[in-house]
């Protein structure tokens, strides 16, 4: 019964993914059929990335896909889920799945976030309007990176999701110009800071300097950056966004009463104290590869990150998750919700906002399968049972 109704879910999707925004086209984007053609249409995650790169011009494929170095971090990230088994249990009524997770009391739909991405407008014309469209229409809360190449007055009034919004670089002398971004935020109605403290310079970006010549000449400055830099400043396609320290954090603290999650954090030490100077939530992540390669994969770091916050705040994680499965491991191992990034952007290629409501709404699809047949009817059942050791 549980494969025929996803069967007829998908089915159902497919209709109305013939609805995609019209201005699909743009510089170096070509175009593909809609989902709506069976022989097209993707039935899994991975089947996006393929596509997206048919749409995309190379150094938009670049950009969005590599990681650091030699990428093995990115390579780490997929292989220590696959390595990790499930256990069922059976005879579990399971007629019902209820997905739901509270997170800093936001009720959502399913514990599945679109992480921060940068320049969505390589991906497609509306760029974060698009994208916010598509969140709402899968439930998925989007946090809004600071990298955007849309404004927040343009993305919040599309929104039927709730929005997260993503600082990057809190060095005094930005303060004055973050403290504006903060407010404007904080009445666009976000509902939460996320702080990226993984990137204090960047990684080696070697796919990403090799086709650095070609980056499109329209691709605009990320508004957010644009107004601080200097007559005739152009902000580099990699440019280390500053260092800051824990002082920075406790200064935004005082700055809103939103919960801010910190997200890059591998090291339990680094959780512990994040959660003693205030933050609300902890994000596990390596950056998803791409600053410093050979970290471990994020779901090897997340279980000792959660057993040093002892359920003090949420953590979350990113990294790698392409499967419901995933999902579930990462529930198992601690996460209350989990984040994905080029996924949703291989969507946003693909088809505006339906692509990345098809991401979102296969992946879910999937979790309540995998949570079907393993004997979890709901989150609060989740736990390190699942997993056969």
């Amino acid at each position: 019964m549980l494969a025929a109704m996803g069967v007829t879910v998908s089915g159902a999707a497919f209709g109305k993914l013939e609805a995609a925004d019209k201005d699909t086209s743009g510089p170096g984007r070509r175009a593909l059929p809609k989902f709506s053609d069976s022989s097209k249409s993707p039935l899994c995650l991975a089947d996006f990335e393929p596509l997206a790169k048919e749409r995309l011009s190379r150094f938009a494929y670049e950009y969005i896909s590599s990681g650091a170095a030699d990428e093995l971090t990115i390579r780490w990230n997929r292989e220590a889920f696959d390595e990790i088994r499930l256990r069922q249990k059976v005879l579990v009524d399971v007629e019902k799945i209820d997905t739901r997770v509270t997170l800093f009391g936001q009720e959502m739909p399913h514990p599945i976030l679109l992480a921060p991405t940068a320049r969505h407008r390589l991906s497609h014309p509306e760029g974060e309007v698009a994208t916010a469209r598509g969140a709402g229409a899968a439930g998925a809360t989007f946090v809004i990176a600071s990298l955007t190449t849309r404004r927040l007055q343009d993305i919040a009034p599309v929104a039927k999701a709730p929005l997260w919004f993503q600082l990057y670089d809190l060095r005094k002398e930005r303060r004055d110009f973050v403290r504006g971004v903060v407010k404007e935020a904080e009445q666009s109605g976000c509902r939460a800071f996320v702080v990226t403290v993984d990137a204090p310079v960047d990684g080696a970006r070697n796919r990403i300097q090799r086709v650095a010549d070609e980056l499109p000449p329209d691709m605009e400055t990320p508004y957010y950056q644009k107004a601080t830099l200097a007559p005739g400043e152009v902000l580099p396609i990699m440019g280390a966004m500053g260092s800051f320290t824990w002082e920075a954090v406790q200064w935004l603290l005082s700055e809103t009463r939103l919960p801010v999650v910190l997200k890059g954090i591998m090291n339990p030490d680094d959780a512990d104290r994040a959660v003693r100077i205030g933050a609300a939530g902890i994000i596990v992540s390596n950056h998803g590869g791409r600053c410093l390669d050979t970290l471990p994969a994020s779901i090897n770091a997340l279980e000792p990150v959660a057993k040093k916050v002892a359920g003090r705040v949420p953590v979350l994680m990113d990294g790698g998750v392409r499967r419901g499965t995933d999902v579930l491991k990462a529930l198992a191992l601690g996460a209350k919700a989990v984040l994905i990034g080029r996924p949703y952007l291989y969507g946003l290629a693909i088809n505006g906002a339906e692509g990345v409501a098809r991401v979102v709404n296969i992946l879910r699809e999937e979790f309540q399968m995998a949570m079907a047949l393993t004997g979890r009817p709901n989150i609060r059942s989740i736990d390190r049972s699942v997993l056969w050791t």
